[in-house]
């Protein structure tokens, strides 16, 4: 099926760079980089898929059945992405909020050219059909000029899709709901936009990656529609029997004060509200991951525990179950979306009361990238943290959101959002 070529290479970082740059004469591409970030469940350092030898795309209708029709008989690596609208497919809900990307609901491809990086080891992974490229490609990628792209991005004005006394209504609105009882916690989002805007998918990705160096960094490109990500979240892994969910609640800024720094991590640690929305949303998973686990494997390995990221201090859970041979991967996968950490409790309650608050289509903001192996394996991200861009419409976005519950104060909740915000805002202002 695949023909394969290792190579030891010196200077990774430069030898990453050369290679995303080559990447982009190809109408598809998926670049997934964990920055070294030391986590427990890992299997590479970073991995790269280009150019489509065949593909799935669909809206939501029957998106599920589609793709796990298309894992089957394809029977290889397969890399894409699952939208947050896929919920439509699951639940009986709508999405009627504005769409300034038009992202597909779900796409996949089978890639002709694979890379995997391993320390300073890199693997490539060719469909026999391409097989003879192998050399030739390796030689070419090492030759690039990674000095001669650079690129100014034009002065960006950046839009708020809500304004600050509108969110504020929104939040009280979302408050009413939690003390009626409709739901415990939601996670609402709002968009930052800017349009008429050209900019640099992979030097904008670049600057994003390198002033966050998150774990589940990615960019991702089909045809004129681009995600540029510094996401820090795992959405869902599978290994053998084994599925790992990793839900992030909890955020609190940094300090370039040591001492300053370590007060916030603490204070983030023993905060109530934190610490109760994630215990909601660890709830939740267990819930999502029953439906498929063998009776009783479902255990929380790490509960509120504080990981740290160049920008923010996070709060991350996790969550592991174990499932039957016979049960299959995209199951595993419906079964559990969207996310808990970017929807809320009770879910379905969470989902319609955000459609109706929120004012844009999530789209690809809060859905899944990621990949799944031959033997059926597969691992994902949350899609947050992101800059969505659609070359065509000239359309920049990108989205920000927090968990909302009984505790919630709706200035302290739009500070967060500007704190989540604030890499991307950087990046795209210069």
């Amino acid at each position: 099926m695949r023909t394969n070529s290792t190579h030891t290479v010196k200077n990774i970082t430069l030898f990453k760079q050369q290679l995303l740059q080559w990447a982009q004469q190809f109408d598809d591409v998926v670049w997934l980089d964990s920055n070294n970030y030391e986590q427990t469940y890992t299997n590479y350092d970073a991995v790269l898929a280009v150019d489509a030898f065949t593909s799935v795309k669909t809206d939501y209708l029957d998106a599920f059945e589609k793709l796990k029709e298309y894992q089957t008989l394809v029977n290889d690596w397969i890399f894409g992405y699952l939208t947050y609208d896929l919920k439509n497919a699951v639940e009986d809900l709508k999405s009627h909020n504005f769409d300034g990307l038009e992202f597909s609901d779900l796409f996949f491809f089978q890639p002709k050219k694979l890379f995997f990086f391993k320390g300073n080891q890199i693997e490539m992974k060719y469909l026999k059909l391409v097989h003879d490229e192998l050399e030739n490609d390796f030689k070419s990628i090492k030759h690039i000029n990674t000095s001669t792209y650079q690129q100014k991005n034009n002065s960006i004005k950046i839009k708020l899709r809500i304004h600050k006394d509108e969110y504020f209504e929104k939040i009280n609105n979302m408050l009413a709901h939690i003390h009626r009882g409709d739901i415990y916690e939601a996670n609402f989002c709002q968009e930052f936009y800017a349009e008429n805007t050209q900019i640099n998918p992979l030097e904008t990705y670049n600057k994003l990656n390198a002033i966050s160096n998150p774990p589940f960094a990615t960019f991702l490109k089909c045809r004129d529609k681009y995600l540029l990500s510094a996401s820090p979240e795992r959405y869902l892994k599978k290994d053998g029997n084994i599925v790992i969910s990793q839900p992030i609640k909890g955020t609190a800024k940094r300090s370039l004060d040591k001492s300053k720094d370590q007060k916030l991590k603490n204070d983030l640690l023993k905060n109530e509200k934190e610490r109760s929305e994630n215990i909601m949303i660890v709830d939740l998973v267990r819930n999502d991951l029953s439906k498929t686990a063998i009776k009783g494997s479902v255990e929380v390995e790490e509960l509120c525990k504080i990981y740290t990221f160049d920008q923010v201090h996070q709060m991350i859970s996790t969550v592991k179950s174990k499932i039957e041979t016979r049960t299959h991967a995209v199951d595993v996968i419906k079964s559990t979306f969207p996310m808990g950490s970017m929807t809320g409790a009770p879910k379905i309650s969470a989902m319609k009361i955000i459609e109706e608050l929120e004012e844009t289509k999530r789209g690809l903001y809060s859905g899944a990238v990621g990949y799944f192996t031959p033997t059926g394996d597969f691992d994902f991200n949350v899609v947050i943290r992101s800059i969505l861009y659609n070359e065509t419409k000239q359309y920049v976005s990108y989205s920000v959101g927090g968990a909302i519950t009984a505790k919630s104060d709706p200035l302290k909740e739009y500070e967060e959002c500007l704190v989540k915000a604030k890499a991307m805002r950087q990046v795209l202002e210069d």
